[in-house]
């Protein structure tokens, strides 16, 4: 059975996309389109920018979002999934390739994403880190203990593959996890540059702004079952999406979890759909018995 799974913020690269332009007269038209939509030219900083242009929340999740969607559309009947999935960002790139949401809203609702959270990161300096070699228990259980400190919050963020979860706080508390962490037996905790602490309680002003936006937009039922990240199952109730979709900002990303739930169901094929390989990478650490690669 085939999956298709649409990678999140920090697959971007400059040159992203321009392959697709150059070559496939229906993606210029949607880059052109969401240009538009925009109200500016995010092609160009896609294909011709500098990594800290491209690196701006603002601009990563659309660009990345653009990139996955308009593969995927490209694909033409060579896309048939069987079921879908993204991670963080990603999910809005799944709904839209799954069908329960129009390109134009999609776009319009990453963007609204990305505003919010690049306003919610610059009102509260915060951030994230890689833990490498611990169980996950370990890492929530530190996290819990942190949080207590009084140096700020600190939460498990993105369950990536066994080995590799990702914690998400204020700063203080994030260095002190990360110190609390090593010595109890990770073999790295790693800082990421991010500009700020995705999927955690201190994203709340800006779940509370895409609500509102996301409450306004149409979803229809999804031509087949996408997996949320809030609780790694299936789903296809427009209303039940929409609920997990506004759960997302401050919820973890069970990405493990979703993973390995498809291949229960029996996904034995995962195709990436958008920039860099980050995905394929987690898939084959969560389960070596599957394919994963990216577009033919």
């Amino acid at each position: 059975m085939k999956a298709f799974v649409f990678p999140g913020q920090g697959a971007q690269f400059v040159g992203m996309g321009k392959d697709l332009y150059d070559n496939n007269p229906k993606a210029k038209e949607l880059f052109e389109k969401a240009n538009e939509i925009l109200g500016y030219r995010i092609t160009d900083i896609m294909f011709e920018g500098t990594d800290e242009d491209l690196k701006q929340t603002k601009v990563t999740q659309p660009a990345v979002f653009l990139h996955s969607v308009i593969s995927a559309i490209c694909m033409g009947d060579a896309f048939q999934p069987a079921m879908v999935a993204g991670h963080s960002l990603g999910e809005f790139s799944a709904l839209v390739a799954a069908g329960a949401l129009s390109f134009e809203d999609g776009l319009k609702l990453v963007y609204a994403r990305a505003m919010a959270m690049q306003k919610a990161c610059e009102a509260q300096p915060s951030t994230m880190a890689a833990i490498i070699g611990l169980p996950d228990d370990k890492i929530e259980a530190i996290c819990k203990e942190v949080s207590k400190m009084g140096k700020g919050v600190v939460v498990p963020a993105n369950y990536n593959n066994p080995g590799q979860l990702v914690i998400s706080g204020n700063i203080e508390a994030i260095n002190e996890a990360c110190e609390q962490l090593k010595a109890a037996g990770a073999k790295r905790a790693l800082p990421l540059k991010v500009g700020g602490a995705f999927h955690s309680p201190l994203m709340q002003p800006a779940k509370d702004e895409l609500q509102a936006a996301i409450e306004k937009t149409e979803f229809t039922a999804p031509k087949c079952p996408i997996y949320q990240n809030v609780d790694a199952k299936p789903h296809t109730d427009p209303a039940e999406i929409k609920q997990n979709l506004i759960a997302q900002l401050t919820s973890s990303v069970r990405w493990t979890q979703i993973v390995q739930n498809m291949i229960a169901v029996g996904a034995d094929d995962f195709t990436e759909c958008g920039p860099g390989k980050a995905l394929q990478g987690m898939i084959a650490k969560i389960n070596k018995e599957v394919s994963a690669h990216g577009i033919a």
